[in-house]
């Protein structure tokens, strides 16, 4: 069992480090790939994957990596006051404090016509890289969204996924840590960086 253990620790470093430097975005793409690397069947789960991925980046950011969350959180709050009609909240890395050097600003916004949003953005002067309707099927249910890519302040990437109003008071359960993706309102992440701008919300382990 141990000799497994140590494996899976292997390959979730593995993992960690094919998303950390670029290889790879998906988690289920760098745990195979970790995987057939170490010539090993034993796949670790995602949220072992992101604790290496922690560990990884503070061993290469440092004290650089508390900076760039604190910027970037207070980067998605100006782009959320620029959508404020559209209810957004902060989701991803940035609201799980869990940021690293290729992290990107994650925003839900709830809106019946995409339209409205890319009018709001194009007003505010904001270049918009891509935009697409993405369909992901969850517990058997095919669910579409509307996906807006851009880079904010020229320099960081941004995604946000508009959603239909009914979504607003829906959670979901995270792929990665197994709780629900409550994320951050306008006036939680106010409340986040005027009294703990380095607040994590990750679940306690069992």
């Amino acid at each position: 069992m141990k000799k497994q253990s140590t494996l899976r620790k292997k390959i979730a470093r593995e993992a960690a480090l094919l998303i950390y430097f670029g290889e790879e975005k998906e988690y289920k793409q760098a745990k195979m790939k970790a995987a057939k690397n170490l010539g090993s069947r034993f796949l670790p789960t995602n949220r072992e994957i992101a604790e290496e991925l922690d560990r990884i980046a503070w061993e290469n950011e440092g004290e650089e990596r508390n900076e760039r969350l604190i910027k970037l959180r207070k980067k998605a709050l100006e782009l959320m006051m620029i959508l404020e009609e559209f209810k957004p909240k902060l989701i991803g890395s940035i609201w799980r404090g869990t940021t690293h050097r290729n992290s990107d600003i994650d925003i839900a916004v709830y809106c019946q016509t995409p339209e409205k949003v890319l009018n709001v953005l194009k007003k505010n002067n904001l270049k918009i890289i891509r935009s697409e309707w993405q369909s992901v099927v969850k517990n058997g249910e095919k669910r579409k969204s509307f996906h807006i890519f851009l880079n904010f302040n020229s320099d960081i990437e941004t995604e946000i996924v508009v959603k239909s109003p009914e979504e607003y008071e829906k959670t979901e359960k995270c792929e990665i840590y197994g709780d629900l993706i409550t994320g951050l309102n306008i006036q939680q992440l106010k409340e986040v960086l005027d009294k703990n701008p380095l607040q994590r919300f990750l679940p306690n382990k069992s």
